[in-house]
């Protein structure tokens, strides 16, 4: 028999953090976040309190943990959408229909006390947290700012009734034989002069963050606007983004290209990849775990691609030539590829740009929406 119980003491915190550690155990795809992270969702100021209501739920069976999943009421993001929806996340659980059932029947009774009419998932509290069910792609690593999940799990959730809504792809890139189309190049540089442009030369992180931060976020605000699952940015969430990736922010693979007014029109975030360096520790950063990870930042393998932000007035001005030299660029580090993370299938901008690479569609991801 399963029972279901809302996580509220600090030993069911750690059941629920700790529970897919132990069911990906020596699986090699697996990479976990960061622990802490984690754990900080419990906390009473947590950035995202703000602006949703949640719940987190273990499903037991003879006292032992099967699964687990929580449910999100995005209060932002259904004003913004105009939608009565819950969102659920963090959904893991063995290979048993009845775990599963258990859960998802949790999660919607409560949604539905609260006057939600759909759910939706696996997304986080916004885009910025892992989401869309992997699919596509189980024998590959997973990047540190994806999720990876058994096959599986799409069965047990289309059993509970759910539909997909929206897919992501993601691909692997490598600079082809011969080097990038050197017609690239100049239309960067052409562009570049047009427009009087320039890269930022902060060399000192701190001081580019102090400088520049605020006038990313504005813009990744309006850039990500109209991108599905998004919500608006707080100070508050601003601070606990900054914190949680200053570890991994490298002024190498944060370009930023700025007007002659040191205005900001648009900006690239790659990450080093550190998957590996965190599957040994469970993604609790123990001194042999920063012993791998610190050389990982430092001198990385492979980047993954987190974001592209272009003001308005310059989106059809050539930008995106600038970004894949500085692609290019990026791969004198030593890297062996880059990881596009998500891209949402119909984002036919965005794909378009991975032509000039030696590029491969790997794994793909989605969104299930059900009607309550």
């Amino acid at each position: 028999m399963i029972t279901v119980q809302q996580v509220v003491t600090k030993k069911q915190q750690k059941q629920f953090v700790e529970f897919p550690l132990a069911l990906y155990k020596n699986n090699p795809y697996f990479v976990p976040p960061l622990y802490g992270d984690e754990m900080a969702i419990f906390k009473k100021d947590y950035a995202y309190n703000e602006q949703a209501d949640h719940v987190y739920y273990l499903a037991y069976r003879d006292g032992k943990v099967v699964g687990r999943i929580s449910g999100i009421i995005q209060k932002a993001a259904n004003k913004k959408w105009k939608q009565k929806r819950v969102r659920f996340t963090r959904f893991d659980a063995i290979d048993d229909q009845e775990v599963a059932n258990a859960l998802f029947a949790t999660v919607e009774d409560w949604a539905k006390q609260q006057g939600m009419e759909e759910a939706v998932g696996p997304l986080g509290f916004s885009d910025l947290e892992r989401e869309g069910l992997l699919i596509e792609g189980f024998d590959y690593l997973s990047t540190f700012e994806e999720q990876y999940n058994y096959p599986y799990y799409q069965k047990l959730i289309e059993n509970c009734g759910y539909q997909k809504e929206v897919d992501w792809v993601e691909s692997r890139l490598k600079i082809p034989q011969g080097g990038l189309d050197p017609r690239i190049k100049t239309i960067s540089q052409r562009m570049f002069e047009k427009y009087n442009l320039r890269f930022a030369e902060e060399k000192n992180m701190s001081v580019f963050l102090k400088k520049y931060a605020d006038k990313i976020f504005a813009i990744w605000d309006d850039t990500y606007e109209k991108i599905y699952g998004t919500v608006p940015f707080t100070e508050k969430l601003k601070k606990q983004m900054l914190d949680q990736f200053k570890l991994l922010i490298d002024k190498r693979f944060v370009p930023l290209i700025v007007d002659k007014d040191d205005n900001v029109v648009a900006f690239g975030i790659a990450f080093p990849g550190i998957g590996k360096a965190l599957q040994k520790s469970g993604g609790r950063l123990t001194l042999p775990c920063l012993l791998r990870l610190l050389p990982e930042i430092k001198n990385p393998k492979t980047l993954d691609l987190g974001l592209i932000g272009v003001v308005d007035e310059y989106k059809n001005k050539g930008i995106s030539s600038a970004m894949l030299v500085l692609m290019d660029k990026m791969m004198d580090y030593g890297i062996e590829y880059m990881e596009t993370n998500l891209n949402l299938e119909d984002n036919h901008a965005i794909r378009n740009m991975w032509k000039y690479f030696d590029a491969i569609q790997h794994k793909r991801r989605r969104c299930f929406v059900k009607a309550l």
